[in-house]
């Protein structure tokens, strides 16, 4: 992994590679799944000036730790994928993250692969162990939009779920020392599948919100650090509200906060 380098309006941050197809193309034509997530590098294009394994970001991180996070999250535009994926995900935990140094993690979202639609997907790393990639839903059309939550249950500390469309998507996933650690992320990333390619994207995301208590207490999600590598755009369309928690009455006739678009030239 690269460390990120800071721009003009870029924060030290931590971010964990999306699964890079460890499973491979073939094993997800059936299904689907991809991703893996990283520390933010800086290159252009996909390309790997930086020396961060080929992954790019255009994202945020929340300015406090969390108990979960999410967001609505669309694909603006058929996403362009010449070699490895492009995805926009929720998540917590990272490379380091974990008990001892370890890397552990937890995330969802949208993504894509060469030759194939837009697909739901969650991610789960434990110490020790080879991240596990859980495809979710396949065929996703442009425009249409998921709700992806990652929470930590109420009533069990330590153990978490990955929502869809307010509906469980996942059994309780246990993950050691991981209440209220982490600093939850709302990104886009694109990984160049160790070739010089130009992946191209645009996420929009809506209604990203913290979880400030296990089993959902949802406030804005207010971002703290901000990274994006190359000439990737991070174009906000609803700032956090001061002071007001995440509810219906947010809901309103433009994009419903905290809202933004992430995309590659």
């Amino acid at each position: 992994m690269a460390s990120p380098e800071r721009g003009a309006d870029e924060k030290w941050v931590m971010v964990r590679p999306l699964l890079a197809m460890l499973v491979g193309v073939l094993a997800l034509a059936a299904m689907t799944g991809a991703s893996k997530s990283a520390r933010a590098g800086s290159s252009v294009c996909g390309s790997d000036v930086a020396g961060n394994g080929g992954y790019t970001y255009a994202g945020h991180q929340a300015d406090t730790t969390g108990h979960g996070v999410r967001a609505t999250i669309s694909a603006v535009r058929v996403p362009e994928v010449a070699g490895g994926h492009v995805a926009g995900w929720v998540g917590l935990g990272g490379p380091g993250q974990g008990p001892n140094g370890s890397d552990m993690w937890i995330q969802a979202g949208l993504a894509s692969v060469p030759d194939l639609g837009t697909f739901v997907y969650a991610e789960i790393a434990r110490p020790g162990r080879t991240p596990e990639l859980i495809p979710l839903e396949n065929d996703v059309p442009v425009g249409k939009s998921r709700r992806v939550a990652v929470l930590e249950m109420s009533k069990r500390p330590e153990h978490w779920r990955v929502w869809v469309d307010g509906r469980p998507a996942t059994k309780p996933i246990y993950l050691r020392g991981s209440s209220a650690r982490w600093a939850p992320i709302a990104t886009a990333e694109s990984w160049n599948g160790g070739q010089v390619a130009c992946n191209r994207f645009a996420f929009r995301f809506e209604r990203v919100s913290v979880s400030h208590g296990r089993g959902g207490s949802w406030f804005v999600f207010r971002p703290g650090a901000h990274f994006r590598d190359g000439n990737y755009r991070l174009r906000q369309l609803a700032a956090a509200p001061t002071n007001t928690r995440t509810s219906r009455e947010l809901a309103h006739n433009g994009p419903a906060p905290y809202a933004f678009v992430a995309a590659s030239n």
